[in-house]
């Protein structure tokens, strides 16, 4: 077993909420800007929506949808009884997010071990993958 002094067990609570806000910050406002057309991520989107969703429904449809959901990603995180499910979404999105570094290697990935700012810009989704990892594992009914 493990004792940890309370000051600890506050700042781990601070920090799993922080997580907690700057997810929501991210994953709204980045959604929210696909619901206005003006994220700089459109192209990217529209070309990996290209190769695989075509076929189902138009761009504009799949990118409010994909807007709308990324949205609704970033406000579960804010309620802790939503947690659970928070995780499991988000890791589906962001299974999805690095789904261009698979199918459009031109666009991310310069040579070797080499990413495009673009491939950086997936890559660094780990990083929420890790927050979302600590929220997940410290919440209360765990």
């Amino acid at each position: 077993m493990v004792t940890i002094s309370k000051t600890r067990f506050q700042a781990l609570v601070t920090a799993a909420w922080l997580n907690r806000g700057m997810i929501a910050v991210v994953y709204i406002w980045f959604g929210f800007l696909k619901v206005l057309g003006t994220s700089p991520a459109e192209g990217l989107v529209t070309k990996l929506f290209n190769l695989t969703l075509e076929p189902f429904m138009g761009i504009q449809t799949f990118l409010l949808i994909l807007g709308i959901g990324e949205c609704a990603i970033g406000m579960l995180w804010l309620s802790p009884r939503l947690t659970k499910i928070a995780f499991w979404v988000m890791l589906g999105h962001l299974f999805t997010t690095f789904l261009p570094v698979l199918f459009l290697v031109e666009e991310t990935w310069q040579s070797f071990f080499a990413l495009t700012l673009t491939g950086q810009y997936i890559i660094k989704n780990v990083v929420l993958l890790s927050a979302a990892w600590f929220i997940y594992v410290f919440r209360e009914e765990a």
